[in-house]
């Protein structure tokens, strides 16, 4: 069967900004026949995360994430439906996702890798699945959770970063959830902060790119910052670190700003904040999702929930065509995205 696959054309070396032609579409062959165990699936949804910066590099940088091989399909969150089943759990029409999705039309893959979805759970928007009710919503929700240190009636300020992005935009909902009494989010457009104060519930949110950030937080967090939900790392954070109050705590979810630069993750802080941070007694630990699976399930359905309610506002921005999966990253690398970036492959 002829099919068509999106390869790794070349590597953006570890200091370069990825762009669309990273990226080559090209035709390929599966076999006709499945065998014992395994499914045929159409894919329906890809998804394109700020991690994969790094899985672009020979040298990821870390022990749980493999690079893409040069002229190898890349793979990733995604979301299909079985056409044909030799697994004894999985039948034609079962709606299904896997974390090692392959960028590709048509696949076939193990059964036993697979895990069934419930398109009730979010009312239909499958996509959901690899943002708000996936490992995004996942990440969002224990990273608040396990770093966060949110308790009701404390009368705690978060700010969040990134905040328009997938992850961001489900943080600042699911602090004000969790009990903080005021959410902050900071962002790149005019209508990203509109976006967040009008639909996602944020008490307000700062355009770093127009004003000043710090004297605008120094106005919108009169009582300094108890959480800090880091998307970005940079200057932003090194700015939201120097007004955070004694015993407050970073939740370092990624820092999109120095995945193009060859740095430690995560990346360490200048002396000066680093000063600040010790001084005030400030958490700063790597946040990993995967070390929390035993969660999972649990906190999927609570997200699934909230989304039932209207409790959890979602975003996507959704790009048409697995041919521009490669535009999709680089935009989304860029801030091009509002909420989760997906890619619609087939309907």
């Amino acid at each position: 069967m002829i099919i068509q696959r999106v390869v790794l054309n070349s590597r953006p070396g570890k200091n370069g900004v990825p762009v669309a032609e990273n990226f080559r579409l090209e035709q390929s062959n599966i076999a006709d026949t499945i065998q014992a165990g395994q499914v045929r699936v159409r894919t329906l949804y890809l998804s394109v995360d700020p991690y994969m910066r790094c899985r672009m590099n020979e040298d990821t940088g870390s022990d749980y994430l493999l690079p893409w091989q040069l002229s190898e399909v890349a793979d990733g969150g995604g979301i299909g439906v079985v056409e044909e089943s030799k697994h004894d759990s999985l039948t034609k029409g079962d709606f299904v996702t896997s974390f090692s999705w392959p960028w590709q039309t048509v696949a076939i893959l193990d059964g036993s890798l697979l895990q069934k979805l419930v398109p009730q759970l979010v009312n239909g928007h499958l996509s959901y699945f690899l943002g708000a009710a996936g490992i995004t919503g996942l990440t969002a929700l224990l990273g608040i959770k396990e770093k966060g240190h949110v308790a009701v009636g404390a009368n705690q300020t978060m700010v969040v970063s990134g905040a328009a992005g997938a992850c961001g935009s489900l943080a600042g909902q699911i602090g004000r959830l969790e009990g903080c009494s005021r959410v902050v989010g900071i962002a790149g457009t005019d209508e990203k902060c509109s976006i967040l104060v009008q639909e996602m519930g944020f008490d307000a949110a700062i355009n770093y790119k127009k004003g000043n950030v710090a004297e605008r937080l120094r106005e919108l967090c009169p009582g300094g910052v108890d959480v800090y939900f880091d998307n970005v790392g940079g200057d932003i954070s090194d700015t939201v670190i120097s007004q955070m109050n004694q015993n407050s705590h970073i939740i370092l979810c990624g820092q999109i700003s120095q995945y193009n630069k060859d740095v430690p993750y995560p990346p360490p802080l200048p002396p000066d904040v680093e000063k600040i941070q010790k001084e005030r007694n400030i958490t700063r630990e790597r946040f990993l999702v995967l070390n929390y699976m035993d969660k999972q399930e649990a906190s999927v359905l609570q997200l699934c929930q909230w989304i039932q309610e209207g409790k959890l506002k979602v975003r996507e921005t959704v790009v048409e065509g697995l041919a521009n999966i490669g535009a999709a990253f680089q935009s989304m690398m860029n801030g091009g995205n509002i909420g989760k970036q997906i890619v619609s492959v087939s309907k």
